[in-house]
């Protein structure tokens, strides 16, 4: 029995006692051996694979040791770790740079169990000084796609790159297709920097820099709720590299500079990778921290977001999202985003923000994914100023529009804006925005209430619908249509405004605060063109507009901004104020010329018809003014006027002679039926008040047969 148990063990122990002696000496001859001596191959391999020049100049070693990490067996077979000295990848022959990347070294470790399995697992690649190049120019040809060598067929080999690690570095871009040019270099800190601490300090800077570019409101604006809301991402990982840009971006000078972490995980998403950047492009400024996570696969981003800048619509060449110009404006919110390719999902979540001086806050989403971009979300204003909503419509003075970069000041001899609508971008994105202001305010004599729209922009297509307005105690209802994807634009709008209360809408004005008069009126326009200025002067359509009960004077008018009306009063009535019974008007529109059906005032002094026609298409007026005094009610003037000129430089003077009527004597009351008729439905009675005073003018207005009978005079006793 003992020999046979001895001859066992010797059949065991025996050929296990040989394989561990060529273990041995296999590791002795791996750790022995001139690594170098596969440079060659490596390098005409690498270069087939790429389709590129690659060359390892310096020397190839390779340590062994043990993976305390690991457990088990694993932990028992040592790793090698590989590096690379001096390695250069060669760029296309199209490329201005001879060479796409130059590192210092490339060092590894490599699990070497899992090759076993024909998986190359490799925890982190260390880029050593990296030098990188990258370049695209205007065909699209770009050197960081690399044509890959066709092997037949899948491969039986996976790769299992975990995460990336860098130090000390330069990179460059050239993109002649976005017109970028910038270059990069990225230095280690004196010392780790954590989390927290940078992301107060961001936040310090950001909204210092909105304070100086929109006003100490801005700041606090920001700040508000600073210590309640949640702070973006969140990580252990401390800061350890700082990098700074300087170039070109769009043609504006770039420069900007921040911090990252040192390594960052490709596919864990528990270890999210620190940023933090604050960028200058042209005047805007773009501020974030926050982490980054899996950027290999379902990238997440996870960051608290500055803007500011001279206006919004700047930031269409660096974000791709349409938006309006605008006055100053600075902005703080939290983003999160989805990165992946084919399509990203974005939020701004609970961000606020000041353009000029209305207040903004919300939540907007951003997707890239389907045959164009979208953004959809609410926007509220608590209070809205009246005049930063003028760069909408290129409707600020031609200091501001430079100031924001614009380049079509509008004409000195102009009154309409010229500045076209920017439809190209209309047509690269849509849009789902509600956005709604509680206040309005134009100025604190005259103030709007509230405002409500949902804007919808559909290739190239925005509507606003509804557009309404709460102001003055009453309501204005609109709707309005711009088909950018047509050249030249076409456009339509429909508004009704009721119930508007002199009193509120002219809260200063004496003569109002006892009026129980309103506005009403409606409007129906169709137009095409590019630009303010060219819709109104191809508009085609009618415009109505009852006011009863109200007062009139030059200073109203000087407050208001109507020139026209502002030299027309004072030349009838002077200085003084003067109590208005009804305006009544009815205008038809014909490619911009828009004529007079019906245009009169109804005074306690006399009645004034305005009759003829307004150009929009070059702005120019021609219209006589004809005072009907009553009685011996004194006049400071009793002859006709003519209304010459333009909107910006009006004519007003007195007729040489007797006025002859236009249209054999259009306003004759006889003819007047059509339009008062039409103007009727205007007359809406005010709930709990007397009638409005406007159904007895035009009442009157109709005819002897329509009016109502005259108070005869108390007898003489």
């Amino acid at each position: 029995m003992s020999v046979r148990r001895n001859r066992l063990l010797w059949f065991v122990y025996v050929p296990l006692a040989v394989l561990l002696v060529l273990f041995v000496v296999l590791l002795i001859i791996i750790a022995t051996l001139d690594w170098n001596r596969f440079k060659p191959t490596i390098n005409e391999r690498v270069s087939q694979t790429i389709g590129r020049p690659f060359v390892i100049r310096g020397d190839i070693h390779v340590a062994w040791t043990r993976e305390h990490r690991e457990s088990g067996l694993a932990s028992l077979v040592p790793w090698p770790t590989l590096e690379a000295q001096d390695i250069v990848i060669g760029n296309p022959d199209w490329a201005k740079q001879p060479q796409f990347a130059q590192l210092d070294a490339l060092r590894f470790r490599l699990a070497p169990l899992p090759l076993l399995v024909h998986r190359v697992e490799i925890p982190t690649l260390y880029l050593v000084a990296p030098r990188i190049d990258l370049e695209r120019d205007a065909q699209g040809r770009a050197t960081w796609d690399f044509t890959l060598a066709n092997s037949g067929g899948p491969s039986t080999w996976k790769l299992d790159l975990r995460s990336i690690g860098f130090d000390r570095g330069r990179i460059a871009l050239d993109d002649a297709s976005t017109k970028v040019n910038l270059q990069v270099t990225v230095e280690p800190l004196q010392r780790a920097i954590a989390y927290d601490e940078i992301v107060a300090q961001q936040s310090k800077d950001a909204r210092e820099e909105a304070s100086k570019r929109v006003g100490a409101a801005a700041r606090a604006t920001l700040e508000k709720g600073a210590g309640t809301e949640r702070k973006p991402g969140g990580t252990r990982v401390p800061y350890q590299f700082a990098w700074q840009a300087e170039g070109q971006y769009q043609g504006a000078p770039a420069k900007g500079s921040g911090k990252t972490g040192a390594v960052l995980a490709l596919e864990q998403a528990d270890q999210p990778f620190p940023l933090q950047a604050d960028v200058h492009i042209g005047d805007n400024h773009i501020a974030l921290v926050g982490t980054l996570t899996d950027p290999l696969h379902l990238a997440a981003l996870d960051i608290r977001l500055w803007f500011s800048g001279s206006s919004m619509a700047k930031l269409y060449p660096l974000t791709g999202v349409t938006l309006p110009d605008t006055p100053p404006y600075a902005t703080e919110g939290h983003l999160k985003g989805k990165l992946k390719r084919g399509g990203s999902h974005f939020t701004y979540e609970n961000f606020r923000g000041r353009v000029g001086g209305s207040d903004l806050s919300g939540n907007l989403a951003f997707d890239t994914g389907g045959e164009r971009s979208k953004l959809s979300g609410e926007v509220k204003s608590q209070l809205l100023k009246f005049s930063d909503l003028a760069p909408l419509i290129g409707a600020d003075s031609n200091a501001k529009k430079q100031q924001r970069g614009d380049a079509t000041p509008t004409p000195s001899d102009k009154v309409l804006p010229v500045e076209p609508f920017r439809t190209d971008r209309w047509r690269a994105m849509d849009a789902d925005v509600n956005f709604s202001a509680a206040r309005i305010e134009r100025d604190t004599a005259l103030p709007i209430n509230a405002l409500s729209t949902h804007v919808v922009m559909d290739n190239g297509v925005l509507t606003l619908d509804p557009l309404d307005f709460d102001m003055a105690g009453g309501s204005v209802k609109s709707h309005l249509r711009l088909d950018g994807s047509r050249t030249p634009m076409a456009g339509t709008i429909k508004l009704g405004a009721r119930h508007l209360k002199l009193k509120e809408l002219f809260p200063t004005f004496e003569p109002m605060r006892t009026s129980f008069g309103e506005i009403n009126g409606d409007a129906a326009l169709e137009a095409r063109g590019n630009s303010v200025s060219e819709l109104l002067g191809t508009s085609s359509g009618e415009m109505k507009l009852l006011m009863n009960d109200g007062a009139i004077s030059k200073a109203l008018l000087e407050t208001a901004g109507l020139n026209v009306g502002n030299i027309i009063i004072s030349k009838l009535f002077g200085d003084r104020t003067v109590k208005i019974n009804c305006a009544a008007s009815d205008l038809s529109a014909t490619n911009g010329l828009f004529q007079t059906k019906l245009f009169v005032f109804d005074t306690e002094d006399a009645t004034i018809f305005v009759d003829g026609t307004v150009n929009f298409a070059n702005e120019k007026l021609d219209l006589d003014v004809r005072p009907n005094s009553k009685g011996l009610r004194i006049l400071s003037l009793r002859s006709p006027l003519y209304v010459k000129g333009t909107l910006k430089n009006p004519d007003v003077g007195v007729q040489p002679g007797p006025l002859i009527l236009r249209g054999g004597g259009a306003v004759a009351l006889g003819v007047l039926a059509t339009p008062i008729a039409a103007l009727l439905p205007l007359v809406v009675a005010t709930k709990g008040e007397s009638d409005n005073t406007c159904a007895t003018v035009l009442e009157q207005m109709r005819g002897p047969s329509k009016a109502k009978p005259a108070a005869k005079p108390a007898s003489a006793h």
